[in-house]
């Protein structure tokens, strides 16, 4: 896609920055390849996956290894991987859209995405050129498998504060290293494992690639888990393992840098999947309301029912417009740091490191979008729901992982703001004069000139006045709290909270405008209408979010004011949602599926 027209957009910036429609990328935009990729993973799910799904939650031995292999030799293990070594080399968001798609996969997504993102990434990105034309093309046919070695038993969100040790060998040519990892996902049948360790009493992570055959090596019993039950689960033992010194994966001490961008790329792929699997959830939940007659209808004809099918899609197709929105600015970044001449290994980190505030909140927003729809799908379900013969049981099970894994959904919460602060800090992102501009704004008579009746006009004036609502709590905290805000983790994810219901509602608008330019106004009214659902519970939302972090740091004066702020900020004027509602379930449940 070109992007020498695109107005470039920092990471973080959406707070400060009226985005125009015509500069996002929308899952509709899709070209024909595209698309067929994404048929080529639906088949593969419906012929491999959904038939075996018990097999696999048994760990059938050496079936995960097999379906691996199997997608391996369809191209889909190496979709992101450069021609050069055997794959596909499709950008980001094409990657977005095989996460999203695997993503209603179950425990087999959760084995792909630690093998093709966390397990390979490392060394695409940072192994020098021998490593990567030995490790590479194997990685991208499946012929080896891979793991990921971060976690100690007392290092988990904490990832630095790792034990786990290295020592050059007396002859210099290996570094043996001894420790525990836990919680390794496809421990049970990795041949290649990125491991961080610390060489000697060096004050950070270095990164290696060991391979499961150098010995030093041993397992506990597969882990017994709450859900993804098929996902092989291991501790792993490192006991003196020879290491080559050229299996050192970049520079000595950058295994915490490498650590930290790959889970960025991590956070947003668990967005895509989260969603694939949240418009699996609601396919079968409006097939089963379809199905199920109570009272001499079916259940589908419920105000009730129809209430939580038309939440759930709103949700996904908020969050879903989010998630290309941030794929397509990686893409953008990416392209435009290569015409600068920068090397494109690097040019994909930087371009991911660009938008780690984004990939932080759809991170969380993600998880925590398929959590609520398992829940309804359950409650749907009713009875049955609670029967683990009935689908809505692997769902809710599987789904309670994401929001802890690639950092807790609370520890993304804090990374949002401080990563914003950080930068602000920093002079890359000006949110001091904005934040300043609505202060002064408080103390201005309020404008209530002619209301614009222009189709989106209420939506960009609500966003317009959200972001002002965010600065304004999050600059009054920086402001009275100065450096103990760090420890104020409430009031920061209350901030956290606003932004990201600003990026994704605003997400949702931009994606709902380019469509309405694409195909006309009559032919877009779902959209139009879970755009507006979601609208109601983004105003909604953020001014709780910001009421709350105002009650906890402001008084007086002070805080009488920039509660008024807050409700001016956060009006809306009334529209009918339940009918909105209605509208939107009964699309969904003529289609009998999610069909946005």
């Amino acid at each position: 896609m070109e992007t020498t027209d695109k107005k470039a957009i920092n990471g973080g910036a959406f707070l400060i920055t009226e985005t125009d429609f015509q500069d996002v990328f929308i899952p509709e935009e899709f070209d024909e390849e595209q698309q067929m990729i994404a048929q080529t993973c639906r088949d593969f799910l419906a012929a491999e996956v959904y038939p075996n799904l018990d097999r696999i939650d048994t760990q059938e031995e050496g079936l995960m290894p097999s379906l691996m292999d199997k997608a391996g030799a369809l191209g889909i293990l190496g979709v992101s991987i450069p021609e050069e070594f055997g794959g596909f080399g499709k950008n980001f968001n094409t990657s977005m859209l095989v996460a999203d798609v695997i993503g209603a996969g179950h425990s087999f997504a959760v084995a792909l995405s630690a093998h093709t993102g966390i397990g390979t990434l490392p060394i695409l990105y940072y192994g020098n050129e021998a490593q990567k034309a030995k490790y590479i093309p194997k990685l991208g046919t499946g012929e080896w498998k891979a793991a990921y070695c971060l976690t100690e038993p007392n290092s988990g969100s904490d990832a630095n504060s790792g034990k786990t040790k290295a020592k050059l060998s007396s002859d210099g040519t290996h570094y043996l290293i001894t420790g525990q990892k836990m919680w390794i996902t496809n421990g049970g049948f990795a041949d290649i494992f990125i491991v961080f360790a610390k060489i000697d009493d060096d004050a950070n992570l270095t990164a290696f690639i060991v391979e499961r055959d150098f010995g030093g090596i041993t397992m506990n019993p597969e882990e017994h888990k709450m859900g993804i039950k098929g996902s092989s689960t291991r501790q792993v033992f490192f006991n003196d393992c020879p290491v080559p010194v050229e299996n050192m994966l970049s520079d000595r001490q950058n295994g915490f840098k490498i650590a930290v961008n790959i889970l960025n790329i991590g956070r947003i792929k668990l967005s895509a999947a989260a969603i694939g699997a949240s418009k699996a959830v609601i396919d079968t939940a409006i097939n089963y309301s379809n199905e199920r007659i109570q009272f001499d209808r079916q259940i589908s004809k419920y105000g009730a029912i129809r209430y939580k099918l038309a939440e759930m899609a709103a949700k996904v197709y908020a969050v879903e417009s989010a998630n290309y929105r941030a794929g397509q600015n990686i893409d953008d970044a990416y392209e435009r740091l290569v015409a600068g001449g920068m090397d494109a290994s690097k040019a994909k980190l930087k371009s991911t490191e660009e938008y780690a505030v984004e990939c932080a909140i759809l991170k969380v927003w993600g998880s925590e979008v398929l959590d609520y729809v398992v829940d309804e799908g359950v409650q749907i379900y009713g009875g049955m729901g609670f029967s683990a013969e009935a689908p809505m049981d692997r769902a809710y099970r599987d789904a309670r992982i994401n929001r802890i894994f690639e950092g807790t959904n609370e520890i993304n919460r804090l990374l949002t703001v401080d990563m914003m602060l950080k930068r602000a800090m920093k002079g890359e992102l000006d949110l001091m004069t904005p934040a300043t501009a609505v202060a002064a704004e408080l103390m201005s008579i309020p404008d209530f000139g002619e209301e614009d009746d222009a189709l989106f006009a209420a939506e960009k004036k609500i966003i317009k006045n959200l972001k002002k609502a965010t600065l304004m709590v999050a600059g009054a905290a920086v402001q009275k709290l100065m450096m103990s805000l760090s420890k104020e983790q409430e009031i920061l994810m209350n901030i956290a909270d606003m932004a990201s219901y600003v990026y994704v509602a605003e997400s949702a608008m931009l994606r709902t405008e380019k469509l309405v330019s694409l195909r006309g106004e009559a032919a877009c009214e779902g959209q139009l209408n879970m755009m507006r659902i979601y609208f109601v519970e983004a105003v909604d939302a953020l001014q709780k979010a910001g009421k709350e972090a105002l009650w906890a740091f402001a008084d007086g004066d002070e805080q009488r004011m920039m509660m008024v702020g807050l409700r001016r900020f956060t009006k809306m004027e009334a529209f009918n949602v339940k009918e909105t509602r209605q509208k939107v379930a009964q699309q969904v449940i003529a289609a009998n599926k999610y069909c946005y």
